[in-house]
């Protein structure tokens, strides 16, 4: 969601894939009970407080900024929530993953050897002895957009169809099952992780690698 023109309060509001999925599913499945903000297209290395016109003043090229339009592409929008923090804190919360990533900073895994892949995430912060795991104590939401050839294990899903995204909020860490379909190629997808109350982020791309079936 974002305003179109940042002198009137005309609001644009686009669904994500995952909306139009439910929406496509009924009224009563498209229930919104939650929401966040975002500064996604603010700039704030514009913040001038130097400015000669004093401190009513230093913020004047952020506020003039154009805003930006709704984005209905989940892994690009709400990268930066808004969230309320203690006083003297001085920074914001991060996630990493706690396993080793590959070469394009997520997860392969063999279609056919039927191994799961934990994804174990940990809230961080920089501190003034530097970064160390954050007194933060949040769940995380776990978003795969395309189940097709992949899925959660663990948890419990509202929908067992492919082809979809699916989201499940957890404590600690899921488990990625490679489906058991056939494919000649590989595949990919991507998982989004997201502090529930934190608002830290993460994309990880997945890849369900096609192994070739063994011949005599």
């Amino acid at each position: 969601m974002g305003y179109l023109d940042n002198t009137t309060v005309t609001i644009d509001a686009i669904l994500t894939k995952k909306g139009r999925e439910l929406l496509a599913k009924g009224r009563s499945q498209f229930n919104i009970t939650k929401f966040a903000l975002a500064d996604d297209e603010v700039d704030y290395d514009l913040w001038n407080p130097s400015h000669p016109l004093g401190i009513d003043y230093f913020g004047t090229v952020i506020e003039n900024m154009p805003i930006t339009e709704a984005v209905p592409d989940e892994t690009q929008s709400l990268k930066y929530k808004l969230i309320t923090m203690d006083r003297g804190q001085i920074s914001i919360p991060y996630l990493k993953i706690e396993q080793n990533l590959g070469t394009d900073g997520g997860f392969t895994i063999d279609n056919l050897n039927g191994v799961f892949q934990d994804v174990t995430p940990q809230t961080w912060q920089t501190s003034n002895n530097g970064p160390q795991p954050s007194s933060f104590n949040s769940s995380y939401t776990f978003t795969l957009l395309d189940n097709t050839y992949i899925t959660f294990d663990n948890v419990s899903l509202p929908g067992t169809g492919t082809g979809q995204s699916v989201t499940t909020e957890q404590q600690g860490l899921v488990k990625l099952r490679p489906r058991v379909l056939p494919i000649t190629s590989d595949k990919k997808t991507k998982l989004i992780i997201t502090g529930t109350g934190t608002g830290a982020r993460i994309v990880l791309p997945i890849t369900v690698k096609y192994i070739a079936p063994t011949t005599v």
